[in-house]
């Protein structure tokens, strides 16, 4: 063992500490199963895949190609679709993919700008997405709705090519069949980013795009509780990922086959698809079912006990597994927030709000969630304590030895509710 080995060693355990004796509540975090942690782990990770079962670029590729024919398969009968690929390595280069499969550099494309709700890739403009493509952003309303009568007025006024649904900061349901409808009066493509509401989808807690929406992309972990990585869905044909297909709906799987590989990535992470492959196992569980639905009861009593302290929630609750509360009545920016509720072993993260007049390094606002605390069995009436220990939190900010003695007080709480094993 080097040195190098056991300072990686200790600073692993370290983490694992920092995770158990506190409360993850950023909304894009979950904690893994063990199985999942097995696979990631594994010799898989030593193996060259270039290409796709059947049609590697390197041989001995016989077991991977079963690992991937398994994990597509499984995220087929999840999702109820015809086609799935396992492999872009993320969300950002999978939502990379879609463009470079869909639309042309300068072609204009729509999607939730990032100040209301959505994601970087949605057509931020110092983001790829905004950079190579003519991107056009649309908003919510003064209460953080999703307008979409202004989403069809800006459709109608710039004809985008495609249309991106989905968000990362928005806590109520979203339409697919209006953004469908709209995305048809112009003829536009329709990706759904269900990234954040995956695993509340398969748990029936969320409507579903299937069915309606082009293409889906979502990452892996989040709320489908999975290892780092994303699933880009669809229908149409068997790819043939040799031939250079039109972009038709029927050819949409060539197409993203084609765009991750020879067009963005080399070799997929074998490691990885095989842990996404346990993680989409254990989402067709019934006690994943169960799992979803507790996300969203937790998540909703957290905000009622949060609102009934005075706090301000964006849209005035949530739908689904997340809430951004908008700090300003509490005198206290978000990013202060966020380290406030460090300090008392509370993981959150700053938030721009709708119509944010700060700066999105210090907004006003603050995002969080419950799926690891759901994962870690905490239900309705732990969302009462924990309500109260944000609110502690917040009002006495300033205040380290509060704060830490809020912290052994989660210490304690979270000795009840282990880390998956």
């Amino acid at each position: 063992m080097t040195d190098v080995d056991k300072k990686i060693r200790q600073l692993i355990a370290d983490e694992v500490d920092r995770q158990a004796s506190g409360l993850e509540m950023i909304p894009s975090e979950n904690h893994t199963s063990g199985a999942v942690l097995n696979a990631l782990g594994s010799r898989l990770t030593d193996k060259y895949s270039e290409g796709y079962p059947g049609g590697r670029y390197y041989g001995g590729c016989e077991v991977v190609d079963k690992v991937e024919n398994l994990a597509r398969d499984l995220a087929k009968e999840l999702f109820g679709v015809s086609y799935a690929n396992v492999q872009a390595h993320s969300g950002s280069p999978a939502n990379q993919a879609i463009y470079y499969a869909l639309v042309n550099p300068g072609d204009t494309v729509m999607g939730m700008s990032l100040q209301f709700g959505g994601h970087m890739t949605h057509g931020l403009k110092v983001n790829f997405s905004g950079t190579y493509y003519n991107s056009v952003q649309y908003t919510t309303d003064k209460d953080g709705f999703i307008d979409y009568d202004q989403i069809a007025g800006l459709a109608k006024e710039h004809k985008p090519k495609l249309i991106m649904g989905g968000a990362t900061a928005y806590p109520r349901l979203i339409d697919w069949q209006k953004l469908r409808d709209i995305a048809d009066s112009v003829g536009a493509w329709l990706v759904s980013d269900i990234s954040h509401i995956a695993g509340l989808v398969v748990a029936g807690e969320h409507p579903s795009p299937a069915g309606i929406s082009d293409v889906i992309m979502t990452t892996t972990h989040k709320t489908l509780r999975g290892p780092r990585g994303a699933l880009i869905l669809a229908n149409g044909n068997t790819s043939n990922p040799l031939k250079k297909p039109e972009r038709t709906a029927e050819n949409i799987p060539s197409l993203i086959d084609r765009a991750i590989i020879p067009g963005l990535q080399g070799g997929p992470h074998n490691h990885q698809t095989a842990g996404i492959a346990v993680a989409l196992g254990e989402a067709l569980q019934p006690e994943f079912r169960e799992y979803g639905q507790q996300v969203v009861k937790n998540a909703q009593k957290l905000a009622s006990e949060l609102m009934s302290r005075g706090f301000d929630l964006v849209t005035g609750g949530t739908d689904n597994h997340l809430m951004v509360i908008n700090l300003t009545n509490k005198k206290i920016s978000g990013k202060e927030a966020e380290v406030a509720l460090g300090k008392a072993g509370i993981t959150v993260n700053k938030n721009t709000v709708p119509f944010e007049p700060r700066s999105p390094f210090d907004p006003s606002g603050i995002r969080l969630g419950t799926p690891a605390l759901t994962t870690r069995g905490m239900r309705e009436d732990q969302m009462i304590q924990v309500a109260d220990w944000i609110d502690q939190a917040i009002r006495g900010n300033k205040d380290d030895a509060k704060l830490a003695n809020i912290h052994d007080q989660i210490i304690e709480f979270t000795k009840n509710y282990p880390l998956p094993s």
